[in-house]
């Protein structure tokens, strides 16, 4: 089953797990973007780390993971949400040569200036937004969110992603606090003190080729087949844009009349490139002075302040 996010609890333990695996989807943003093979399988273990991390949260808003380096890769941007939606794209350097195996610190990292920012967007009115910086420990995406949990939730979190041009999955494990609820311990049970020493041993055995191949069911059962595993939840995974043609022309009306009265003198016409879909939307004198003369609200597209 492709496109879906699988959660799981491990009966009497304080483990859950989820397992994410994009087709479709991921392919939605491959066709969208001609991307070096290494630059394009980080965006795609980005993409699967997101959606693992967004289901784990608690309201409706965004997760936003960023990655700014001074490398062949200048930005890393992946947006995602409980519900499963999620857009990405990437900025490269012009004329910077990127090796087809390169790792996560030759793209972004290389002098140690690179920056992974973790921002939690609950939405307008929902509350503040919350903005964490991930250390690059580790060489990985998953190493590096792996430590990021550790100090910021203090949950222990173990991850396990890969990616090709076919698919971007991964696989999260996390350990909850021994007194927090009754998921996945039956009435009376003890608690199982062993079961997350024993799901990451077995959860260490899995390799790329193995996630990149095989479905998300024989991948748990391969796995965790001598344990039991309850509350299954299944849930549909898909890439959605949330730019069009309103919040483009908020946004220029938002650049100012004589800004946008240049670019019509030089080109007869304004186009703007959605970065996370591709996207064209073009305004012509017409289009334009129709902006102007009626009022807008001030909207940014989303995502549009991380690419500036």
């Amino acid at each position: 089953m492709s496109d879906r996010l699988q959660r799981f609890v491990l009966r009497n333990a304080p483990v859950r797990g989820e397992l994410v695996s994009l087709d479709l989807s991921w392919s939605e943003v491959v066709i969208r973007h001609a991307l070096p093979p290494s630059v394009r399988n980080q965006l795609g273990e980005l993409a699967a780390a997101g959606l693992l991390l967004a289901a784990t949260l608690k309201f409706e808003g965004k997760l936003i993971l960023q990655i700014h380096g001074k490398g062949p890769v200048s930005l890393y941007v992946v947006e995602c949400d409980a519900s499963g939606r999620f857009r990405a794209t990437v900025k490269l350097r012009a004329d910077t040569p990127v090796p087809d195996d390169a790792t996560l610190d030759q793209l972004v990292n290389a002098d140690g200036d690179g920056r992974f920012v973790v921002t939690l967007d609950p939405g307008p009115g929902a509350g503040q937004t919350y903005q964490g910086i991930v250390p690059f420990d580790g060489g990985t995406i998953a190493k590096a969110l792996e430590h990021y949990m550790a100090r910021s939730e203090q949950l222990p979190t173990r991850l396990w992603l890969a990616a090709d041009e076919h698919r971007a999955t991964g696989l999260l494990l996390q350990r909850l606090p021994d007194h927090g609820g009754k998921a996945g311990r039956g009435e009376g049970a003890a608690i199982d003190e062993d079961g997350w020493d024993r799901m990451n041993h077995l959860a260490d055995t899995v390799s790329a080729e193995e996630l990149l191949t095989l479905p998300a069911n024989e991948v748990l059962r391969r796995l965790f087949w001598q344990e039991t595993l309850e509350g299954r939840e299944d849930r549909a995974c898909r890439f959605e844009c949330s730019c069009n043609r309103t919040k483009v022309g908020a946004m220029l009306k938002m650049l100012g009349r004589a800004e946008i009265d240049e670019v019509l003198a030089e080109q007869s016409r304004v186009t703007v490139h959605c970065d996370f879909c591709n996207q064209a939307y073009e305004f012509d004198a017409v289009d334009c002075a129709e902006l102007f003369a009626t009022d807008h609200p001030d909207l940014r597209p989303p995502g549009s302040e991380a690419l500036n």
